[in-house]
Order: structure tokens, then C-alpha cells, then sequence
């Protein structure tokens, strides 16, 4: 019994120097470990801030996104404006050539020669180029065979185009229509 006496008094004097000791600490400007409640308070002001953080980047995410769909929608809607106030100078020519009474053959000829031009110069501006293949290899990406015919060529040329094709940057807008070498007939 005296030894539980004196264990007790040993811990309240350990625990009253420990008090001293944590209240002096605390005096001398250190920090003290925050109370349970004091870290929930602090978590959830951090959750918080991240929430709002999350709610403006989601909210930033979908006006970039609906921009982006305004934006094609709007390339789309007016891709072919450059294009088509090329064009308006082909129609020109061709009304001015239509309006000249009594047309001779000649004058009809030149305004569809000054047509023919001037379309040239708004597919040229465009980016369309002609595929006229007379001669070359085939090649099915840019040609497409109708007929096969015998001829001193080797096989698989192109001798004849019936229908011109035409790239537009690079990429075929109509494949040309021909006739290719079967080689020769012997």
C-alpha cells in the first residue's frame, strides 16, 4: 500500500511538472499541438476550397467546350466564303456575256474564255488543282479506270482522261475519269 502511495505521488509530481512544463512552452511562444476539433475545422475549410476550386475548373471546362462547338459550328457555316466571293466574278463574266445583244460567235467565245479564266483564278486561290493524267501511271487514289484498252504504251497507263479530277489542298475532290493502257495488243 505504501508503494501504491508513493507511485501515486510520483505520477501527480511527474504530471504537475509536465503541466508546468507544456504552460511554460506555451508562455515562451511554441506551438502546441491543435486540438482534434481545431484539425476538422481546418479539413474542412480545405475541402472546401478544393469543391470550389473543382466547381470553377468544371465550369471553365464546359464555356471552352461550348466555345469550341460555337467556333466549328461557325468554321463550317462560312468555310466556303472565301470561295464563293471567288466565284462572284465567274458569274459576272457570264452575265456580261449573256447581256451583249446580238452576240456574235466570237464575243461568245471570248466571254466564256474570260469566264473559264477567271474560275481558274478562284480555284487556284482556293486551293483546287486539276488532275489531268494523259500519260501518267495509274494511280487508283487519283484516277478512276471506266475502260482498259489495248495500246503501245505499258500497262496500266492513263491514255485517254474522259472527265478531268481535281485535289483540293492535296486531297481528292473527284477522282479523274479514264481509260488505261492494256498494253500492247499483239
Amino acid at each position: 500500500m505504501q508503494e501504491n502511495q508513493e507511485l501515486q505521488a510520483t505520477v501527480e509530481e511527474t504530471s504537475g511538472a509536465e503541466t508546468q512544463s507544456i504552460e511554460a512552452a506555451g508562455d515562451a511562444g511554441v506551438e502546441t499541438v491543435p486540438g482534434v476539433e481545431e484539425q476538422l475545422r481546418q479539413l474542412e475549410l480545405k475541402a472546401t476550397e478544393h469543391h470550389d476550386a473543382w466547381l470553377r475548373a468544371k465550369a471553365e471546362t464546359e464555356n471552352v467546350r461550348r466555345r469550341a462547338q460555337e467556333d466549328v459550328s461557325k468554321a463550317a457555316k462560312f468555310a466556303i466564303e472565301r470561295f464563293a466571293s471567288e466565284l462572284l466574278s465567274v458569274k459576272d463574266s457570264l452575265e456580261q456575256s449573256l447581256a451583249i445583244e446580238n452576240a456574235t460567235v466570237e464575243t461568245l467565245r471570248d466571254g466564256a474564255d474570260l469566264t473559264l479564266r477567271n474560275l481558274a483564278k478562284a480555284f487556284e486561290k482556293s486551293g483546287i488543282q486539276e488532275i489531268s493524267p494523259d500519260g501518267e501511271k495509274f494511280d487508283p487514289h487519283k484516277h478512276q479506270a471506266i475502260s482498259s484498252i489495248p495500246s503501245e504504251q505499258p500497262a496500266n497507263t492513263v491514255v485517254q482522261t474522259f472527265q478531268k479530277g481535281y485535289l483540293l489542298e492535296g486531297r481528292v475532290l473527284r477522282p479523274a475519269l479514264v481509260a488505261v493502257s492494256a498494253g500492247s495488243a499483239t
